[in-house]
């Protein structure tokens, strides 16, 4: 039986030297000079630091952009909101979101069963298992899926005959 699955997911390579580029530049410019401006990486989680929020914005602006140079969908970021630190400095939450969420995944399987499409959709974890009896059927299902999800970065693999 034919099947595919449904996952979300980032390189953390990638991410990881985007954050290194990121902060190269940001140590290299002019308007960042003596300035505490850095972004840090902990896993998943990235935090932006700057002395104020117009700096904090531009270091934010200098990640994303090399994010989206190295190939990671914008989308999957989400960022929290700025707050003061110690000293007056601000800092920012950033969260790459990996996986399909569980309110996502039943969205998604929601919208499958919708459709009248003979496909069966089951959640696994963090992932979506599709599966039907012609490819056919997978195909249109997958063309339903990115035409209906558009604000989460997904990614269709494992696709078995």
């Amino acid at each position: 039986m034919p099947t595919f699955d449904i996952v979300s997911k980032v390189d953390e390579v990638e991410v990881r030297n985007a954050v290194d580029q990121a902060n190269k530049e940001i140590t290299n410019r002019f308007d960042f000079k003596g300035s505490d401006a850095r972004v840090e990486q902990a896993g998943n989680v990235l935090t932006a630091h700057a002395d104020d929020d117009f700096k904090l914005g531009q270091v934010r602006e200098v990640l994303t952009t090399k994010l989206a140079k190295r190939g990671i969908d914008l989308r999957a970021l989400e960022t929290g909101d700025s707050e003061k630190t110690l000293g007056g400095k601000m800092k920012q939450v950033i969260t790459v979101r990996t996986g399909v969420e569980t309110e996502l995944a039943k969205k998604i399987v929601k919208l499958i069963k919708e459709s009248k499409l003979k496909v069966n959709a089951s959640i696994q974890g963090d992932s979506i298992r599709v599966s039907g009896a012609k490819r056919d059927a997978l195909q249109d299902t997958i063309a339903l899926v990115k035409k209906s999800i558009e604000d989460f970065p997904l990614q269709y693999e494992n696709f078995r005959d």
